[in-house]
């Protein structure tokens, strides 16, 4: 509307002053859609059953669920991954480098005609890049993958079985049949794990969860720290006794609570 306003098509931004009501709770992550650690690795070796042995639908697909899971990447993100920009020793942790993304776009939406767009990083400058420190679980996998699948001619990771940018209907489509395979009718019925996406939303609980602070998860998930705190405050568990420590440690109460303690055992 401003743009049709600048260019003298309209007098005015008819859209202006009105107002519409936003609920700040509507990008909040649901806990129901997290998995547990057996219910992850249950659904990725469900993906290795999807499709005939030959076409190999889903073993393609379960490092690339994989990076979700453990790394907490975007699609996108990964759809965008060359061999080049990972690090994947034989021992120990590993790191992808992140430098673009490859967005469905469509082709009445892109420059070059094609479905996907290539993209910077989201948040960041178009040259920026983003390390991402991944554990050797991810990066056994990854380096099967590549054993097994190779590489497209452009040096891209994940690809369809033609070799082409990896669609979301694609690995969708894998998604949804292997949850049938991973989890009970109750459980499969359920929000648990419905979309790929979610797996992301499980690692970066996890992060949280282990106590890697709101600043460092921000920055692995590509995100800023405020957004971290919106989205996942109902998902943080288990940490009231530790913070209650800290907190009885810092003001000198833990002595007391022992001194309290002691005297009871004494007067019995």
């Amino acid at each position: 509307m401003e743009y049709a306003v600048e260019s003298g098509y309209l007098d005015e931004n008819p859209l202006a002053g009105m107002k519409r009501s936003v609920s700040k709770s509507d990008d909040v992550v649901d806990p129901r859609v997290l998995v547990n650690g057996v219910q992850g690795a249950q659904l990725l070796t469900a993906v290795s059953y999807v499709g005939s042995v030959h076409r190999n639908r889903g073993r393609r697909l379960v490092a690339f669920f994989g990076r979700q899971l453990y790394a907490a990447i975007r699609p996108a993100e990964a759809v965008g991954l060359r061999e080049e920009d990972c690090h994947l020793p034989e021992k120990g942790w590993g790191t992808l480098r992140l430098r673009e993304t490859r967005p469905v776009s469509g082709k009445s939406w892109t420059d070059s005609g094609n479905r996907h767009d290539r993209r910077g990083l989201k948040s960041r400058e178009i040259k920026a890049d983003r390390p991402v420190p991944i554990p050797p679980v991810l990066v056994a996998m990854l380096r099967d993958h590549i054993k097994e699948f190779g590489k497209a001619t452009d040096g891209r990771i994940f690809s369809n079985e033609r070799g082409a940018v990896l669609g979301t209907s694609s690995y969708w489509r894998v998604w949804q049949e292997a949850r049938p395979f991973a989890l009970p009718p109750d459980r499969a019925a359920a929000p648990l794990a419905r979309r790929p996406y979610d797996l992301r939303h499980t690692c970066i609980t996890n992060w949280l969860n282990a106590g890697v602070p709101v600043a460092e998860v921000a920055r692995r998930a590509g995100n800023s720290p405020e957004v971290i705190h919106r989205r996942y405050e109902g998902c943080i568990d288990g940490h009231e006794e530790l913070n209650n420590a800290k907190i009885a440690k810092a003001m000198g109460w833990d002595d007391v609570g022992e001194d309290a303690q002691e005297g009871e055992e004494g007067g019995s």
